[in-house]
């Protein structure tokens, strides 16, 4: 696998990684500039060159994975027989400048309910580098021409068609995925939720609907076994408390800048590193 399939194949898995790159190389070494690996937690793409210094590049990119590190970092590797090292003596004689590139995971988000609001919700969240799922019993809310708003879509846009159980998308949703939840139908969204919360593996579960909606989803959903930790995973009305507006665009805009915050939560600013 090439590297720019290896940072494709990370990003469809949710994954993250480290684009390593040989800036500059002076000397004699195994690669010239330009040469590229991709590293992640458990596999390697792509060569720099072998030996001590691509050991000592793989080391270096997991932990800035282990750090969760967003910043690029700088480092010049010595090859010669005087050079510390740590896998084995390459003695070729040059020196080569590597920049470690942090590949973050893309925020997933999963909608399950294409209705006014959820088509709204797409429209905002399909301007952002995310993976957007779509999820709906109605082949109707799905049709391409319904979906054509979302042809230039920034974001890698995913169709489920579950014309029955479209809780069972669930077990297919990147680790984390952000799940909301506005069907048309509550018997439909009393299900999800009730999934969601066994699966263990959503970022955060979104309920559309109001107080009285929940106070009824809360008696069901503790009947089916779900206790108060449990509950309160479940955040509705989702959205930003302060921006008021029953209409799909509104919501879906308020809903979107709530998931935004989420997501610049987890990001930690950095500059240049050598």
């Amino acid at each position: 696998m090439n590297w720019l399939s290896a940072v494709q194949h990370l990003r469809d898995a949710g994954l993250p990684g480290v684009l390593v790159t040989v800036t500059s190389s002076r000397g004699h070494t195994p690669r010239e500039g330009g040469a590229k690996m991709v590293v992640g937690s458990a596999e390697c793409h792509g060569t720099i060159g072998g030996g001590n210094a691509e050991a000592v590049a793989i080391e270096r990119a997991r932990e800035l994975l282990r750090d969760n590190a967003t910043a690029p970092v700088l480092q010049t590797l010595s090859l010669s027989d005087k050079a510390p090292y740590q896998h084995g003596v390459q003695c070729c004689g040059g020196t080569m400048t590597l920049l470690f590139e942090p590949l973050p995971v893309r925020p997933a988000v999963a909608v399950f309910g294409v209705g006014h609001v959820g088509l709204e919700l797409a429209r905002v969240l399909a301007r952002h580098e995310v993976s957007l799922h779509l999820i709906d019993s109605r082949p109707a809310q799905l049709t391409a021409e319904r979906l054509a708003v979302l042809d230039d879509a920034v974001a890698s846009v995913h169709v489920h068609q579950v014309p029955l159980l479209p809780e069972t998308v669930l077990s297919e949703l990147p680790a984390g995925t952000h799940v909301l939840i506005m069907t048309h139908d509550h018997a439909e969204d009393i299900a999800l939720c009730d999934a969601a919360l066994r699966s263990g593996a959503c970022g955060s579960i979104g309920l559309i609907g109001s107080a009285g909606k929940w106070s009824r989803f809360r008696k069901r959903l503790t009947g089916l076994g779900h206790d108060e930790a449990a509950l309160s995973r479940i955040t509705t009305p989702i959205g930003l408390p302060d921006l008021a507006g029953k209409e799909p665009a509104v919501i879906a805009v308020s809903v979107a800048a709530a998931l935004l915050q989420k997501f610049q939560a987890r990001v930690q600013p950095g500059a240049l590193q050598a």
